[in-house]
């Protein structure tokens, strides 16, 4: 899946939505360091992959509640 897809289907969720995909998706970060350090993992660029997905989440959030581009904060 694309970067342009992705960041599209992202904007069209609420916030809410957006603050709980965060949460799951650090502890998914979490559990894949945990388990790197243990005992290695099969796809390490996934790390990254959930890290730059945390950025693009972060970055559409700070956009609305800042009125950037248009976008306001929904509930």
């Amino acid at each position: 899946m694309s970067a342009v897809k992705k960041t599209k289907e992202l904007r069209e969720k609420l916030d809410s939505e957006l603050e709980f995909d965060v949460k799951e998706l650090r502890q998914e970060l979490f559990d894949l360091r945990f388990k790197a350090s243990a005992e290695g993992l099969a796809n390490p660029s996934r790390i990254s992959q959930i890290r730059r997905e945390i950025a693009r989440i972060h970055t559409i959030l700070t956009e609305r509640a800042r009125s950037i581009r248009g976008a306001a904060p929904r509930s």
